[in-house]
């Protein structure tokens, strides 16, 4: 059965707060046993709105469902607040959203479907720092969505845009699709996270296409949701991926373990990084595979974690109290990359091995203003910017490196061979 909040007394004209009515409907639903919110061309200003089980909120072709500019607007999950300048920028996220816009918690066969339009309103918490960066004066910023601790859940052909801190963020969750959103944020916004993957299980991502500054989809272990299982069967696939940081990516809020991780047939352009795992906490990183995919990388800004690596896989101790994990049996096949740099594996003794790449391609091409030859090990103790000449492949206590039919070339497109840093 369709539930419509305009019965329950929306107005859908971009200025009413529409939150009690959107809710109303959302509530009724749930009370009847689930049913489908149906929210019909026209833009709906909310403030937080709480999804619960069997509810599917549908947003058709010419909807909008925005949020409000005010904090005061926001539900916040019950944990203390995590706030700083924006030098604490960096370090992991320690508790759960401090605000969120739309919330789900212990919900099954809950969903959310479009094609309609999520807003975060993102512009009204961010400011420009320069032409090339934006953030905010506190951290974390408002989460767009946060499912907590659900099951069987399912994102659909929606598109999410326009948002200050991350976008879609999954906590605890168990059986998740992810299928044909499209997530569209400023490449200069700091934190923008497209898609993540938080002490998760089980979780499908296909067919989505995704633009952020920050990392398009990645895995993490926060500390905030350390009460749930660690990370471990994601499929990502079939994705088109723009990032200013990483496309897709392992860590770095990485407490406890991940594994049985895929990513496969998906083209990643323009990013200031194409794949990472970056280990700086306890957990460990094994059985992961990334196989038939494009990479074009370009140089950013230095506020931007990344030097153009289409490949950066590390593992170094994040502080002197915050020993990190190893990285083990890992395989890249099929992997044609082109940049503004090489591939990087570098770690402390013991935490790199068994890497495989198979029918790799490394090819480096300049197309930007900015300066190369470094490699970006941020964060860690003793991390920055690596200086060092650009190669194809760069390594540095990495163990059970095998290399099969991968081809190495330098700028003036020679054969190259692998280097030892």
């Amino acid at each position: 059965m369709d539930y419509d909040p305009i019965h329950y007394g929306a107005k859908a004209d971009g200025q009413t707060d529409d939150a009690p009515a959107i809710q109303a409907a959302i509530d009724a639903a749930s009370g009847a046993g689930g049913g489908r919110v149906l929210l019909h061309p026209g833009t709906y200003r909310s403030s937080s709105l709480t999804l619960k089980s069997r509810v599917e909120l549908h947003l058709e072709n010419g909807s909008t469902l925005s949020a409000m500019d005010r904090l005061d607007a926001y539900f916040r999950p019950d944990q203390p607040r995590t706030e700083g300048p924006v030098s604490s920028v960096g370090t992991p996220v320690t508790g759960k959203p401090s605000y969120v816009f739309l919330y789900a918690y212990d919900a099954e066969f809950a969903s959310v479907t479009g094609p309609g339009t999520i807003d975060g309103c993102g512009d009204a918490f961010v400011h420009r720092v320069s032409p090339y960066y934006v953030t905010g004066d506190f951290y974390p910023r408002p989460t767009l969505i946060y499912f907590e601790n659900c099951r069987h859940i399912t994102f659909r052909d929606c598109v999410l845009c326009n948002v200050a801190f991350w976008t879609l963020h999954l906590g605890g969750c168990r059986d998740v699709l992810i299928d044909a959103i499209r997530i569209l944020n400023p490449l200069d916004v700091a934190n923008s996270d497209g898609i993540d993957v938080d002490h998760s299980r089980y979780v499908r991502i296909r067919d989505c296409h995704v633009e952020c500054a920050d990392d398009c989809i990645c895995m993490k272990n926060t500390m905030g949701n350390r009460e749930y299982p660690h990370t471990k069967g994601v499929l990502v696939t079939g994705c088109t991926l723009i990032s200013t940081s990483a496309a897709l990516k392992i860590g770095t809020e990485g407490v406890d373990d991940f594994e049985d991780i895929q990513f496969s047939d998906c083209v990643i352009d323009a990013s200031n990084r194409g794949l990472s795992i970056q280990i700086r906490d306890a957990g460990n990183v094994r059985n992961v595979s990334f196989s038939n995919i494009t990479i074009r990388t370009r140089r950013f800004a230095d506020s931007w974690w990344g030097c153009a690596e289409p490949i950066a896989v590390t593992a170094v101790d994040r502080d002197k109290n915050t020993p990190g994990g190893s990285i083990q049996n890992i395989r890249f096949f099929n992997i044609d990359c082109e940049g503004e740099n090489g591939a990087v594996f570098y770690g402390i003794p013991g935490r790199i091995r068994d890497i495989r790449m198979e029918q790799v391609r490394i090819a480096l091409r300049r197309t930007s203003k900015w300066p190369l030859h470094r490699y970006d090990l941020r964060p860690g103790e003793g991390m920055g910017l690596l200086e060092h000449p650009a190669t194809p492949l760069l390594t540095h206590e990495t163990e059970n490196l095998t290399l099969r039919d991968v081809t190495l070339l330098n700028f003036e497109g020679n054969l190259s061979e692998p280097e030892q840093f």
